[in-house]
Parts: structure tokens; sequence; C-alpha cells
């Protein structure tokens, strides 16, 4: 769901990010792409949608209409969002459905908790810095168009017979989970017993090393909203500025509960 090809003289003369977002042509979605998107997601009546790109509106009024959920659709075509007013009232979601005439690139995204996208590449990485820095656990949604070396947590193609584009008649999906920024050095443990954790990240992969004092562990793993798995079955929870081992694995089982701050210095 994109919008026309801006003119070429307007895409001249635009700043970059302007004329990335005029540049992505109006695809309509394919239905059971729409839905498949917000399962993906899985989208329920606690969720704000924020769909960038909104076209006729129908993955926000899908999302209410069938989930339950609020939602605001950003569209920069003025017709096609009277369109997906329109369209939300006939379904009869428009009080929490709704839309805005509104550049992307100048959207508060901190109010969703579900992001939907069906945009080109360049706009997804121009998009990318904005994303990671949201509320850990925020869910993006793609069609079609990755994040480059930032991998998806998960990946599913779906038959689309009825897309206007490409020959192929297959959307790919891709969803994200926003990853807490665990990276740096946290020291605590449990007294008299203290450890520090050196932890290095990259998107939602981590690697660390747990020493205790009389030993060292190297640890890998994920990091999935708060939530850091790592194997041989450590999980730890990072809320409130602190890191705590709720499942010790395989680490000493005295750390179980322990809780970590940044150290000092």
């Amino acid at each position: 769901m994109r919008r026309l090809l801006a003119a070429l003289a307007l895409c001249l003369a635009a700043p970059a990010a302007l004329r990335a977002q005029e540049e992505v042509p109006f695809v309509v979605t394919p239905d059971n792409v729409t839905l498949a998107m917000l399962q993906m997601a899985q989208v329920g009546p606690q969720d704000f949608v924020l769909d960038l790109g909104s076209g006729d509106g129908r993955i926000v009024i899908l999302a209410a209409r069938r989930f339950g959920a609020r939602g605001l659709g950003v569209e920069i075509v003025p017709d096609l969002v009277e369109r997906s007013r329109r369209n939300a009232a006939q379904a009869g979601v428009a009080d929490r459905a709704t839309f805005a005439v509104q550049d992307l690139f100048k959207t508060d995204l901190s109010q969703a908790t579900v992001i939907t996208l069906y945009l080109l590449q360049e706009v997804n990485l121009q998009l990318r810095p904005a994303l990671l820095a949201l509320r850990p656990g925020t869910r993006i949604v793609s069609h079609d168009w990755d994040m480059g070396d930032w991998r998806p947590d998960r990946s599913l193609t779906v038959d689309a017979p009825d897309k206007p584009v490409g020959r192929e008649k297959l959307s790919r999906l891709h969803l994200w989970v926003v990853p807490a920024r665990a990276e740096g050095s946290w020291c605590g443990g449990i007294s008299p017993y203290a450890a520090r954790l050196q932890l290095t990240q990259r998107y939602q992969v981590f690697e660390a090393t747990l020493s205790t004092g009389e030993e060292a562990r190297l640890l890998a793993g994920r990091i999935e909203g708060e939530r850091l798995r790592a194997a041989g079955g450590l999980e730890a929870v990072l809320q409130d500025g602190r890191l705590r081992i709720t499942q010790a694995g395989d680490v000493p089982a005295r750390l179980l509960g322990a809780a970590f701050e940044r150290c000092a210095g």
C-alpha cells in the first residue's frame, strides 16, 4: 500500500528522506498478506498499530476490526488518507483506526507497539536507527523489504495470487522484535559472591563473558525484547536499568536471581 510516484521535478528538489518516501509506489497489499502481517506480529486488543505509508488504510482497519487493536496510518497522499477514513467509517472502526497526512520520517514512532511497513529497502534503512531506538519488545513487520544487516527474527513466505507486482506472486514478510540495549559492563551477583558480565551486542545477537572470581564463562545468545537467552539455558531480563538472572542454566546456581547494574567507571 504505497503512494504514487512523485513527479521527477519534485523528486530532484526534495530533501533525500522526503524524496525516498515519495518514490515508493502505491501498491495494494493483498488481503491475505495483510492478515498474515498482523498475525505474525501477534496483534491483540492491547496493541497500537502504526502503519507507515498506509495507502488505503487496510492494515490499520483490519487490526481494529479483527483484532480489536487501535492504530494510526500515516500517508503522504491526501486523497488516500480521505479514502482510508471513509473505509474505516464503513467498517465501523473509525474510533480506533485513524489516519493522518504526514511525513513518515516526522512521525512519533514511540506510541506504537507494532509498526507495519511496505516500503523500499532504502526507506527502511533510513528508518532503521529510529526503529532500533524504540521501546524493547516493539514488533516491526515489513512486507518484502528487509533491514540490511539487521536480520529478521522471523521470515515467512505467503502465497499472493492477487499481488499486482512481481512474477512470483509471493510476498515475503519479515518480523523484528526491538531488542533491549544491553551492551556494556554489568556488576552484581548475590552477596558474598560478586560477578561481572561483559556483554557485546549486534542488534539482537549478543556475546558475553561472565566472571565469577574463580572462573569465566563465555555466553552467546539472542535478545528478545527485554529478555536475554543464552545457549546452555541461562536467561535474564533487563528492566528498570537492572539485569536480573531468571534462569541459571549451566552457570553457577547461586547466580539465580542475581541482579546486575552497569558498572561504575
